[in-house]
């Protein structure tokens, strides 16, 4: 475990290399920020409690959203186009043949990435949505370990699906359209660009259903309250439940990738 931890803090400390980048990421989260926000502001001026949700808690759903963006990488970006890029070259074969596991190597770096993203894009431009809006910020301590308990899962669930999706290069060769797609799902199907409590019907339960709302919606509702006691159970596993299964996909095609490359080197 000591190796893993050791990556772990070697993505953190990849990122915080870049503070340029930091900066203006800061700066585009926060104006990106206040225009939702205003929009939101529109929207719920027409329709109160759209979604369950009252002024000030769709506000703070805005916020969390930017907050959460890079640290749940809902655009991509990650670790999944540099793995895409070793299975290519063949530069993976050398990966396998290393004593460490795959995925747990990769797990780890991208939880570091997560976690700079986290407080180097997400604490700033959360406050400064708090002090620009009235927030529904929580009114009990323990809600916020919680969160971050909810947050920590939505980041499993985020790195497993890229994973999945890195992987498919072995067969595919070239994973960029499947990385788009995947981009484009987790985009909508987080709840990023608009809670997943407004979509309408069928679409509305089969888009809480999938695992991308464990990336935004699901941590929002637990920032909110609206995950307490039994809720909150079922909120952790649900993302659990999810982290595990795609996991569980990943260690299979894992295992499939490796035997294709020692076939294909033997």
């Amino acid at each position: 475990m000591r190796l893993y931890a050791v990556v772990a803090a070697g993505g953190f400390r990849r990122y915080a290399t870049y503070r340029t980048a930091t900066a203006a990421g800061v700066f585009t989260n926060t104006v990106f920020g206040f225009i939702v926000a205003y929009a939101y502001i529109a929207l719920w001026d027409e329709r109160p409690q759209l979604g369950g949700y009252d002024t000030a808690q769709a506000l703070t759903y805005v916020w969390l959203g930017q907050a959460l963006l890079m640290a749940c990488a809902m655009m991509g970006g990650g670790f999944e186009d540099e793995l895409a890029e070793r299975i290519r070259t063949g530069d993976i074969a050398v990966d396998l043949y290393r004593p460490a596991d795959l995925q747990l190597w990769w797990l780890a770096a991208d939880l570091g990435r997560a976690a700079f993203h986290l407080l180097g894009r997400g604490v700033a431009p959360m406050f400064l949505g708090a002090l620009a809006f009235d927030l529904a910020l929580p009114g009990s301590l323990w809600t916020w370990p919680a969160f971050l308990v909810s947050v920590f899962l939505g980041l499993v669930v985020s790195f497993a699906v890229r994973f999945l999706v890195a992987l498919s290069a072995f067969w595919l060769l070239d994973a960029a359209g499947a990385m788009r797609i995947a981009s484009l799902a987790g985009l909508f199907f987080s709840g990023m660009l608009l809670p997943l409590n407004l979509f309408p019907g069928l679409l509305g339960e089969v888009a809480r259903a999938l695992p991308w709302s464990s990336l935004l919606q699901v941590p929002a509702d637990v920032f909110l309250g609206r995950r307490t006691g039994w809720g909150l159970v079922e909120a952790y596993a649900f993302q659990g439940g999810w982290a595990v299964v795609l996991l569980l996909a990943g260690r299979l095609l894992q295992t499939a990738a490796t035997r294709r490359v020692v076939v294909q080197g033997g």
